[in-house]
């Protein structure tokens, strides 16, 4: 997954330096370290990232809803229980963000409106228990797969890497990649269906 950038002059650079500023006053007082924040804050960067995306689908505003999610994370991080998830937790400070983004009139209107966000997070709660069983179980199956094809998973889903630059790298061409990306995602549904079935009928994998 991709870290924060190294610090430029520009806006989003400047909400990166508001966030290293952040870390260093508050490391003092958290609970939780700053390395156990980021390692926490990293595992769970592409779904909050996702979450964000049902709400607000440009990228580049998901994303620095997310910057924002992140910062309002660690000046709260004193109110996190660790032994409770992080996600879920992590999801309620990226839906004010959102809100707060959408509280532009302009913006309203080219995105979510504000009952549907409501309804978005009240169904993520219901099917949060879900939602967790799988992606348990799809750790596991990218556990599973050839070490190729978790560099090809990491490449394209984690690192946002286009297929183009994949193709390049693996001296491939790019129709060659969509197919092995197509591959792996029946080999993996597959997976998760053939986990959730034992789970349901009492079995271990």
């Amino acid at each position: 997954m991709r870290s924060f950038p190294p610090e430029t002059s520009n806006p989003t650079d400047r909400r990166h330096s508001t966030f290293v500023t952040a870390f260093e006053e508050k490391n003092r007082m958290s609970p939780l370290s700053h390395e156990q924040f980021m390692r926490l804050f990293l595992q769970s960067e592409q779904e909050i990232l996702r979450y964000a995306m049902a709400i607000v689908p440009n990228v580049a505003d998901a994303r620095d809803i997310l910057q924002e999610t992140a910062l309002s994370l660690w000046k709260a991080i004193d109110q996190y229980d660790p032994d409770r998830p992080f996600v879920p937790w992590a999801c309620r400070f990226a839906l004010n963000e959102a809100r707060m983004f959408l509280r532009t009139e302009g913006r309203r209107k080219r995105f979510i409106r504000e009952d549907l966000v409501a309804m978005l997070e009240a169904r993520r709660i219901e099917i949060a228990p879900q939602l967790d069983a799988r992606r348990e179980h799809l750790r596991e199956c990218l556990d599973q797969l050839p070490a190729d094809q978790q560099s090809l998973v990491r490449g394209y889903y984690f690192d946002d890497e286009s297929v183009p630059a994949i193709a390049e790298r693996l001296s491939r061409t790019v129709e060659a990649v969509y197919k092995s990306l197509q591959r792996i995602r029946y080999v993996l549904e597959a997976c998760i269906g053939r986990k959730e079935r034992l789970s349901a009928s009492g079995s271990t994998s």
